[in-house]
């Protein structure tokens, strides 16, 4: 019987460690919450950039989705923003001031956040991204301060 050579067991490599089954297709809630934004957030992680809005209140619904042009609530202009494609990231519940858009420079997916606007207790934010990769959007919340956050994950790769 010959030998049978000697494999050094390797860590998980980062495709199926950051497999993702998000899918690019818009994700939606309906619920409608009182409350405002209080700030804007990203993070980068191992698979995905992220972005999140912290809020007052219960969570608010939502739409994110890709789009051609981010449309600018109220009028309706574009927003431009960098990147190969466009997440509108819309939340029912307003902002009392236009809070600070975060940095993603060196970010490997995330390419641009811009404000797009409030309008009758809509909020839209524009999200570059590299290309129409997967994302993932969920909502937290803490009771016992009453605040909630909105989370916009965007995968690295498919």
């Amino acid at each position: 019987m010959g030998a049978v050579p000697a494999v050094a067991a390797a860590p998980a490599s980062q495709a199926a460690t950051c497999a993702v089954t998000w899918g690019s297709l818009a994700k939606t809630s309906a619920p409608m919450a009182t409350g405002r934004i209080a700030g804007v957030r990203a993070g980068h992680h191992t698979c995905y950039d992220r972005l999140v809005l912290d809020m007052t209140g219960k969570a608010p619904g939502y739409d994110v989705r890709y789009v051609g042009t981010v449309r600018a609530e109220g009028s309706g202009k574009p927003v431009p923003v960098a990147g190969g494609a466009r997440l509108a990231v819309s939340v029912h519940k307003g902002a009392t001031a236009i809070p600070a858009m975060p940095s993603v420079a060196g970010y490997p997916t995330v390419r641009q956040v811009r404000w797009a606007g409030s309008f009758e207790g809509y909020t839209t934010l524009a999200l570059g991204v590299r290309a129409r990769l997967p994302f993932r959007v969920f909502t937290l919340r803490d009771s016992a301060t009453n605040t909630s956050r909105l989370v916009v994950d965007v995968a690295h790769h498919w």
